[in-house]
């Protein structure tokens, strides 16, 4: 009786991915439409039907709340059968867990399946700021200790942690102020009521070529061939503050591996099409498409980063 068994098991679990998706694809963005993640979402639902075949259907829903983690949760607790997945940035990943009490384990109940892109942050002052290079900043900080203001998109958001980080890094300290969304903190360093912010590259590039904000330096490890003249950090003498803000894609634990190869496969070839790929990069993006390993292991050395950081500076949630 067991070889009978043990063939229908197998055949079953070889024709698991051929039987998938017979319902439409949920990508799950954790974030309100109009953001960097929703972006990446909305690429992927307008071709990744067509790259799996079949006449399958993907569409986004946005659950947005509580910093991701909302979205993160629903997503956690969804059957593992590759219809719901979760597409967002790092804040679920490796920030959040540390800053709130969360509903799930983002190590344990997310199956990694690609880091889709990352983008660098831009340490950027109104165009009217008598800042106009990273040396400048850093001594005018020395000089006023906790005086100059650095704005963010709120308590945790990767702006904030990546000023926190050039603090440590410089020695030295600002004046930190969170705002609900990058809406608020453009419209008021447009308007000089804050000084800085490590701002979004996506965010930031309509208004530094409409001259409007000047950008001092970028946190990626190369120059990016939008901002070729601004320097990075690190050539501006901030070592190891080196920051990516990075979107990804991920199922519920437990996705089948016949699935989960399908879905990135997908993901790939969506991104890596002609008519996509470009317009990733004239925004800023840098493709990484990374295997589900990789992914894993990139968002464990993550999580201990950010975790050390928030624990390290004392930083807490709204």
């Amino acid at each position: 009786m067991k070889k009978p068994l043990i063939a229908l098991a197998l055949a079953a679990a070889s024709l698991s991915a051929f039987a998938w998706p017979d319902k439409p694809i949920t990508l799950v963005v954790p974030f309100p439409p109009g953001g960097s993640t929703d972006l990446i979402a909305r690429t992927l639902s307008a071709k990744m039907g067509e790259k799996l075949g079949g006449g399958a259907t993907v569409i986004v829903e946005n659950k947005a709340g509580a910093t991701g983690t909302i979205g993160a949760t629903h997503v956690a607790r969804a059957p593992a059968d590759g219809h719901t997945l979760f597409v967002s940035s790092l804040g679920p990943f490796v920030i959040a867990p540390h800053l709130f009490k969360v509903q799930y384990d983002a190590l344990k109940d997310l199956d990694p399946i690609t880091v889709v892109v990352q983008a660098p942050n831009v340490l950027v002052v109104p165009a009217a700021s008598a800042r106009k290079s990273v040396a400048e900043v850093i001594a005018y900080q020395k000089a006023n200790p906790g005086k100059m203001t650095f704005a963010s998109s709120g308590n945790g958001s990767s702006d904030h942690l990546t000023a926190e980080l050039f603090w440590q890094q410089t020695g030295t300290s600002g004046v930190h102020v969170p705002y609900k969304g990058g809406g608020p903190v453009m419209s008021d360093l447009l308007g000089n009521q804050v000084e800085s912010s490590f701002m979004n590259i996506n965010t930031a590039m309509p208004q530094i070529k409409a001259g409007k904000l000047r950008a001092l330096a970028i946190t990626s490890a190369k120059r990016s061939p939008l901002l070729p003249d601004v320097p990075t950090l690190d050539e501006s003498g901030v070592k190891d503050a080196g920051v990516q803000s990075w979107q990804a894609v991920a199922a519920p634990k437990g996705l089948p591996a016949d699935v989960k190869k399908r879905v990135y496969d997908a993901v790939v070839a969506t991104i890596n099409d002609p008519s996509v790929t470009p317009k990733l990069l004239e925004l800023g993006f840098e493709v990484v498409l990374n295997t589900p390993e990789q992914f894993a292991a990139f968002q464990a050395s993550e999580f201990a980063r950010w975790q050390k950081l928030i624990t390290s500076r004392n930083i807490k949630a709204d």
